[in-house]
């Protein structure tokens, strides 16, 4: 067992869990957990990992009392969405899967949304302009993406207060799960977003649209198609990653400003800064602090063998705080940071997030109205962090226009 080894329970994890990842770095920026997992921090281990070819599929994973529990509690290997989505599958499923989306998830369909997003953003602008105080997450952070995800679809009329309580307890799926009471209402919460997805998508066979849902429904390559229980995977991958790591990309980033007024009165003398800000906001504070792999055979990683059917965690959010990659000020914001887009917060290798685009579009949007709308927008109270250990975020926070 080694001395200093990955603990998010630790005091104050929570508020800031870089000093942690800092200190791993330093001393055993690759070992293995008494839980059963393999944990990796450094930004050249990291991206060698993430580019590596290894698996994501659990079915690949070694027997572990910790994990067999964890099984047998949550009903079966992958309850979240049958692990069916791109998330949950390697080549050539992976590979399948992402070109039919890709196929309509293209950059001109995304840009084409800037007007939508556009306007959703002084909606929410104006109604923390007429409150005078606001919580950010309530009034801006949290809906647009919600809103802009469901635009997408097409989705038909539902309960959307539903739809966001179960998305919001699938995305604790996300997260290493050591509950075996929770593990048990992400599969309760699985099956319905099945089932109620499953009404929708053949609402929309009977009422197809110009949207994407239709286009998912409708996208073929080579006389191949998405399946029922595929499309529901892949509109349940929108909802829940697409929506949860926007939240924290907007939340984090107005955090990150508010705390940093030197960088903020930087953006707000020159706006053209605003792309090359929300690179560095994602390597700040990254949405998904970790990715997984699971090992398929024996690999070496910064000295250490790493034995297969190894689950091995790739800390995105420490490797985009590695001063041996981005320099001595790498724990400091800095919007005009020539390499930022090096991040790895949207992953690296095959699995590159594919809704990269989209959430840079809305951040962009958010962040630039919301500074050039407001020049004394300010923290009206402490920031709430949401307890996560993966989609780590900024539950609350309470400003004032």
């Amino acid at each position: 067992m080694t001395e200093t080894m990955f603990n998010p329970f630790a005091p104050g994890f929570s508020e800031n869990p870089y000093p942690h990842y800092a200190e791993l770095r330093d001393e055993t920026a690759v070992h293995e957990h008494p839980l059963g997992f393999w944990y990796v921090s450094r930004y050249d281990l990291v991206t060698a990992l993430l580019r590596s070819g290894q698996s994501v599929e659990t079915r690949h994973l070694a027997p572990h009392p910790v994990r067999d529990e964890m099984r047998k509690a949550a009903g079966g290997d992958d309850w979240r969405l049958g692990g069916l989505s791109m998330l949950d599958r390697d080549p050539p499923d992976h590979t399948r899967l992402r070109s039919l989306v890709a196929k309509v998830f293209t950059p001109r369909a995304i840009n084409a949304l800037a007007p939508r997003i556009t306007e959703l953003v002084d909606a929410s602008l104006d109604c923390m302009a007429e409150a005078g105080r606001s919580d950010l997450v309530d009034e801006l952070a949290f809906p647009l993406p919600f809103t802009v995800i469901a635009d997408m679809l097409g989705m038909p009329p539902t309960d959307e207060d539903r739809l966001r309580e179960l998305t919001g307890t699938l995305v604790r799926s996300l997260e290493p799960v050591g509950d075996p009471d929770l593990a048990r209402r992400i599969g309760e919460a699985d099956a319905e977003f099945t089932r109620l997805t499953a009404d929708m998508i053949e609402w929309k066979r009977a009422n197809p649209a110009d949207d994407l849902l239709t286009a998912l429904i409708d996208a073929e390559h080579d006389g191949d198609v998405l399946s029922d229980d595929e499309l529901i995977a892949q509109v349940g991958l929108l909802y829940v990653a697409g929506h949860e790591t926007t939240v924290n990309l907007i939340s984090n980033g107005v955090v990150a400003l508010l705390t940093n007024p030197d960088q903020l009165k930087a953006l707000r003398a020159d706006p053209t800064l605003i792309d090359n800000a929300v690179e560095e906001l994602l390597r700040y504070d990254s949405p998904v602090q970790m990715s997984r792999r699971i090992t398929t055979a024996p690999v070496e990683i910064g000295g250490h063998e790493i034995p297969a059917g190894s689950f091995v965690i790739a800390s995105l959010a420490s490797a985009n705080h590695d001063p041996t990659f981005w320099g001595e000020d790498a724990a400091e914001l800095v919007l005009s940071r020539p390499n930022a887009r090096h991040h790895v917060s949207f992953g690296a290798g095959p699995h590159h997030c594919l809704g990269a685009a989209l959430a840079r579009l809305e951040g962009r949007i958010a962040l630039g109205r919301l500074v050039e709308r407001f020049p004394d927008l300010a923290l009206d109270g402490p920031v709430e962090w949401n307890g996560r250990i993966n989609l780590r975020g900024a539950a609350k926070v309470p400003v004032r226009t």
